[in-house]
């Protein structure tokens, strides 16, 4: 398929466009792709060749799909009964080849939802019922199981997995091949094969451009947190109270918020 010229619609021959689907200005959708009837596709989305989107899937502008993937099948859920949900893909997202996403679940809420500017890599899968934020990186073949929730600006490693209803924070890493079980504080460094906590994304933080006051409250933050009395919740508590960092402040308010998972603690899997 060629490139269009800004504004204008191309649909190759061999891809099928079921009646109901919505398309905006400047779509391009390639050989052999199939698109269901309840799917809109914002101005600019490109699908490259042999790309999947079905069910009740919004995507935005700009946004890729690369061939192979499968976008807004049902849920892997034994427990979904057909019931109508939805899956919301925000802007100028990169989708490559394989990626697995699906749509919500009515126990869940019945919605999977990602930000804006994300990248998923090769061979991916996003379970239902998850909430991705801006600018997330998932690499190849990393997994996410249902009702997880994931900050903006998050990387997690390739052969990665985490666990159904995981929070990771804003900011946090996750090294290749690691399991994820609990909740990861913003900006945390988990590696190992079964996760554990082992310091700060020091070199995302850095990139970002985040100030040395702020990174030096980070580290003080960590070891409070490391090697403070009482249990943990309880040091993010007492941190809360001492803290004048904005960056500080969104461990504490991620610690101490509601959750149905434990969390990952600093030298602990």
């Amino acid at each position: 398929m060629e490139m269009s010229e800004i504004g204008e619609t191309v649909i190759h021959p061999s891809a099928v466009i079921e009646p109901g689907a919505e398309l905006g200005r400047g779509v391009q959708i390639g050989p052999f792709c199939h698109i269901g009837p309840e799917v809109r596709l914002a101005d600019s989305v490109v699908l490259k060749s042999h790309v999947v989107v079905t069910g009740a899937t919004e995507i935005g502008v700009q946004s890729v799909v690369f061939p192979f993937a499968c976008i807004g099948e049902v849920p892997q859920d034994l427990k979904f009964k057909g019931e109508k949900t939805r899956l919301i893909i925000g802007e100028r997202n990169r989708i490559r080849e394989h990626v697995t996403i699906n749509t919500g679940t009515g126990g869940g809420g019945g919605e999977t939802r990602i930000g804006d500017d994300g990248l998923f890599m090769a061979g991916c899968h996003v379970a239902h019922d998850v909430i991705i934020g801006n600018r997330v990186v998932i690499v190849n073949n990393a997994a996410l199981a249902g009702h997880c929730i994931i900050g903006d600006d998050v990387i997690i490693g390739g052969l990665s997995g985490v666990h159904q209803w995981v929070r990771i924070g804003e900011g946090a890493i996750i090294g290749a091949v690691t399991m994820v079980t609990n909740d990861v504080i913003p900006y945390g460094l988990v590696q190992a094969p079964r996760g554990a906590l082992d310091g700060l994304n020091l070199v995302g933080l850095k990139r970002r451009g985040v100030a040395r006051t702020d990174i030096t409250a980070l580290r003080a933050a960590f070891q409070m947190l490391a090697q403070g009395e009482g249990a943990f919740q309880d040091r993010a508590r007492r941190l809360g109270e001492e803290t004048e960092s904005d960056y500080v402040r969104k461990i504490v308010d991620f610690v101490t918020g509601a959750t149905d998972r434990s969390f990952l603690t600093p030298g602990q899997g």
